[in-house]
């Protein structure tokens, strides 16, 4: 019986013992400061498979100099990253498979139809936050090892596997696996990318705009000038430079993705008083990076077109709109669309899909830029969680999915690990 056949069958046999796992994980409401129930679910995992395991907790004064470190946090007590690594044999390629443990709030209970916690199943579908971003991805991972574990199956290169804390703020549970020292010759990140390979990803910053304007009575709002209103123009031109951006992108990889670098405004305020003209508003948003950006030249670029609102608004002459960067960012990422990993994950996803994959770069920022920017690490994000739905009430995972990348990864996994180390 030929490799693939065996870990086919061995998946086929497991699958309900999977989605156990993942209904445990799912029921652990892993937000931000919240992540050690669910990591205590990883860590007995992690032992049952007799994996090399490391805990720690990261070092908040450690990560606090590093240029692309940012959080929420003024310290990560009770947030543990967990690592396990299976020990090849040895004159083997080694690769890293990457996942968060951290879910964004659930939101308003009354917009999910199912609990959020509850990890129901539903005509193929699991249900509940984090079951798509990423905790199918997860388990999709252990899967994979432990199908060649029970196999014993032979692996000469390490296989590294991470849960880290803190994705959705950033990746500070990333750069402190990366700053303790794993690495890897690939990395995979099993985000929800509804089993499209991302070879790129862009990446994101936060921004805040603070507009000015002049107080007065509304009576005589007239004598002021609303922050408001010329707020109105910062967003108009801020729209203007997104099309302008965006113009310069074609890469085919972004042909079905409408908008590939966004600048969005999530958030305004401004005024105190219906009565008062506003004399200051506040915008913030994020920018998007594109794979092949640096982050520094969008920086410049936006500060630059900001700056030069006065061409098209006498008032931002002498009020200059000020720019401030601030909050979460993701580094952008890419890796050779020939690159030997892949070119294997196409093929192993061929024979276990039946299908050629959809290749395309990501609309949203992950971890995987930190792997390729700090660690020189090429990493491919391919997962099995759906895209519309991460962030979502009523987010879910077709189960499928997921023990389909469970079988691609353990197929690849296979062939990497056996290639001949050239380092």
């Amino acid at each position: 019986m030929d490799v693939q056949k065996k870990i086919n069958e061995w998946l086929t046999l497991n699958r309900e013992q999977a989605i156990r796992l993942l209904k445990r994980l799912v029921q652990e409401r892993s937000i931000t400061g919240l992540e050690s129930s669910a990591q205590a679910v990883i860590i007995e995992k992690l032992r049952e498979l007799g994996l090399e395991i490391d805990i720690w907790e990261p070092d908040f004064t450690e990560l606090q100099s590093h240029p692309y470190f940012v959080s929420p946090r003024s310290s990560f007590t009770d947030s543990a990253n967990v690592v396990g690594v299976m020990k090849g044999t040895g004159g083997g390629k080694s690769i890293l498979l990457n996942g968060h443990i951290d879910v964004v709030p659930e939101g308003d209970p009354k917009q999910w139809e199912y609990d959020p916690y509850g990890a129901d199943v539903v005509n193929g579908k699991m249900y509940g936050r984090g079951t798509t971003d990423m905790k199918g991805g997860t388990v999709s991972m252990l899967l994979a090892i432990e199908a060649l574990q029970a196999l014993n199956l032979p692996i000469k290169g390490d296989i590294v596997f991470q849960s880290v804390i803190e994705e959705e703020s950033g990746g500070a549970g990333s750069l402190a696996a990366i700053l303790r020292g794993y690495k890897a010759d690939v990395a995979i990140i099993p985000e929800p990318t509804s089993m499209k390979i991302f070879p790129k990803q862009q990446g994101s910053m936060w921004f805040r705009l603070t507009v000015t304007g002049k107080s007065a009575h509304g009576g005589t709002r007239y004598e002021g000038v609303s922050a408001i209103e010329k707020s109105v123009v910062v967003i108009e031109k801020v729209r203007d430079l997104e099309v302008l951006r965006n113009s310069r992108i074609d890469d085919p990889l972004y042909q079905s993705i409408p908008i590939p670098v966004p600048i969005n405004i999530g958030k305004v305020s401004g005024g105190n008083w219906p009565s008062s003209v506003p004399d200051q508003v506040i915008l913030e948003g994020r920018i998007g990076v594109a794979p092949e950006e640096e982050m520094e030249d969008v920086k410049r670029e936006f500060e630059h077109y900001i700056g030069n609102l006065g061409e098209f608004d006498d008032w931002f002459v002498t009020h200059p709109v000020e720019v401030t960067w601030f909050g979460a960012r993701w580094v952008p990422g890419t890796i050779d669309l020939k690159h030997e990993a892949m070119t294997l994950l196409e093929n192993n996803y061929k024979k276990v899909r039946k299908q050629n994959p959809v290749i395309e770069a990501s609309p949203w920022g992950t971890d995987g830029g930190l792997f390729t920017k700090v660690a020189g690490i090429p990493t491919i994000i391919f997962g099995p969680g759906t895209t519309e739905v991460a962030h979502y009430p009523n987010e879910f995972i077709i189960l499928d999915h997921m023990m389909e990348a469970a079988e691609i990864l353990a197929n690849m996994m296979v062939e990497w690990c056996n290639m001949e180390d050239e380092s």
